[in-house]
């Protein structure tokens, strides 16, 4: 497994996150936002996170544009969790796609979310050869979920 990971920086932490987190928590989406609540790992304390969630035809995805960072270590090991906006909880379960299902999912998280992700892609955009986001795609794992049975 690579280790790619893009830690985010101050202002993104301190700022854009909290900013972004608390309208999702009020119940305001910013273009379709929301928290991620999962179980951590080790502690099994609920760890919350800003997420940018994609819906295809082939369902519903959460990409994470900054690499393996610890949601996505606490989703493998939790196997699902929750979606937040406001007092609306949305329980779901998680699979973590495969690397050779990724590049079209690559493909419409950039043209959904490129204003605000873009970066973490080193230059591979929507508009990349199917190749550039097949060789991206162990970077950024990506999760499709579904709800509980």
């Amino acid at each position: 497994m690579t280790t790619y990971v893009r830690k985010p920086g101050w202002f993104t932490v301190q700022v854009l996150n909290r900013t972004v987190a608390w309208l999702t928590r009020h119940g305001v989406s910013v273009w379709g936002s929301r928290i991620l609540a999962v179980r951590g790992r080790k502690s099994g304390q609920w760890r919350r996170t800003p997420v940018n969630p994609l819906k295809l035809d082939s369902g519903e995805y959460l990409v994470a544009a900054r690499g393996h960072v610890q949601w996505t270590h606490n989703m493998r090991a939790a196997g699902g969790g929750e979606l937040l906006l406001g007092r609306r909880s949305q329980p779901f379960h998680a699979v973590e796609v495969p690397d050779g299902e990724k590049p079209e999912i690559l493909r419409a998280y950039l043209k959904r979310w490129k204003m605000e992700v873009g970066a973490f892609f080193d230059g591979v955009s929507a508009d990349s050869p199917a190749a550039e986001l097949t060789r991206i795609a162990p970077d950024h794992p990506v999760f499709r979920i579904t709800a509980p049975k």
